[in-house]
């Protein structure tokens, strides 16, 4: 299933916005792109989009990051169908506008924007050369504890929710730059990109429009520009925004919080620390 004298690029959350731009883009480039998201129909329409710009339809992966199953059951396919990934951009993400539980037990946001691409990686480590994780400026508002991943669901407050699972993304891509120095790992800050995101919320969605916002194709820039660039480059665990590296809060650069997460986590998904 794979072109092996083409990188191939797996992409979470590209059904639209940041995540379908980079693979329309990656594709448009000459790579050979996965795509993975929830909904069916947006799944087909996002392929179409990238078939019309690079003239090869891309492979898609149905998954639900609201469920741990869901992702395991994607690295199984993904481990089925290619003995290397090249590029592996945890991009899918979600802010959680009411307090809501998984099935397996915990906060949304944490888990979709978090714990379910920690298991992916995880999962996938032996075979994934690049790790590219969408974070955000918004990680200052989170106040993350390893000790209690749901901590968010009491006195829920959707940004603080959202940017603790941020945090998060910043904390792991730095510990797996420590574990994994075979894998370059990086995240990146898109900026307040044009999306669907949010949408469900009329506040949240007047104050977008308060905003200076980006087109998704600038918003991905950054991860276009950290799947290319030459790892000699790059700052490994490192931050980036605007293709520049950025310096995260110290909640988010602090290395004994990060391993403390990677421990919480990988209990958390039911894998060895």
């Amino acid at each position: 299933m794979r072109d092996t004298d083409r990188r191939l690029v797996v992409v979470t959350g590209a059904s639209a916005g940041i995540g379908l731009a980079a693979a329309v883009e990656l594709a448009r480039r000459g790579d050979q792109v996965v795509l993975v998201g929830r909904d069916p129909s947006r799944l087909r329409t996002a392929a179409d989009e990238v078939r019309e710009s690079s003239g090869e339809r891309p492979a898609v992966f149905r998954a639900d990051f609201a469920v741990l199953d869901d992702v395991r059951q994607l690295a199984e396919q993904l481990r089925a169908a290619y003995d290397r990934i090249d590029v592996l951009a945890n991009n899918a993400g979600a802010i959680v506008l009411a307090p809501v539980t998984t099935v397996d037990g915990f906060e949304l946001s944490v888990q979709a924007n978090h714990l379910a691409p920690f298991l992916l990686t995880n999962l996938l480590a032996d075979r994934v050369r690049r790790m590219v994780v969408t974070a955000s400026g918004a990680h200052r508002s989170g106040v993350l504890d390893p000790d209690d991943l749901n901590a968010p669901l009491r006195r829920y407050r959707p940004l603080t929710a959202y940017g603790t699972s941020k945090q998060a993304n910043i904390l792991f891509t730095a510990e797996a730059a420590r574990r994994w120095p075979q894998i370059g790992s990086y995240c990146f800050h898109p900026g307040v990109v044009r999306t669907r995101f949010g949408n469900e919320s009329r506040l949240v969605a007047v104050g977008m429009r308060l905003l200076p916002l980006r087109s998704p194709g600038k918003g991905a820039q950054t991860l276009v520009w950290l799947a290319n660039q030459d790892r000699s480059r790059l700052r490994d665990g490192g931050y980036y925004f605007d293709c520049r590296p950025r310096r995260p809060l110290r909640k988010a650069a602090d290395p004994q919080l990060a391993a403390r997460l990677w421990t919480a986590s990988a209990a958390a998904v039911g894998l060895p620390a």
